[in-house]
């Protein structure tokens, strides 16, 4: 039996997700690290990047892909589709999306609010817990929408 699902965090989601992979295009397309409204990357971080992950533009489309494909992803939360999607597997893939979602809000919370060095300020923190928070409302949503 289907319980009654609350939609609305994934299709938050999926519009945050998007402006995520639009704002990844913009930098991309400029060969930019960070994203637009972030702390400004030094120069010196550029050379090191490249040298230890791997060229700048590729990395920032990378994340474009990654952006889209999570929106993707919340969206199976709450369309028929999703529901042809065997629960395991959803749970498993919204699980990683939870805990890599969750690891970088931790990163820009702790620096927005101790400071880590990197330039993120308290009001990114607050934005990234919130983004979580909605990300675990898509998952749990979903989870108790589905159970048997």
């Amino acid at each position: 039996m289907e319980r009654h699902q609350v939609r609305w965090p994934a299709w938050v989601m999926a519009v945050l997700f998007l402006g995520y992979a639009a704002g990844k295009a913009v930098y991309a397309a400029q060969g930019r690290l960070g994203f637009p409204g972030g702390p400004a990357v030094p120069p010196g971080e550029y050379e090191r990047y490249t040298n230890e992950v791997m060229d700048v533009t590729t990395a920032q489309w990378a994340a474009v892909a990654t952006g889209v494909l999570a929106a993707a992803l919340v969206l199976l939360t709450v369309t028929r589709v999703g529901r042809r999607v065997p629960r395991p597997l959803m749970l498993a893939v919204l699980g990683c999306a939870l805990l890599g979602v969750g690891a970088g809000a931790a990163i820009v919370a702790a620096d927005g609010f101790i400071g880590l060095g990197v330039g993120w300020q308290w009001y990114h923190g607050v934005v990234m817990l919130a983004v979580t928070a909605l990300l675990a409302a898509t998952a749990w949503s979903y989870a108790r929408a589905t159970r048997r």
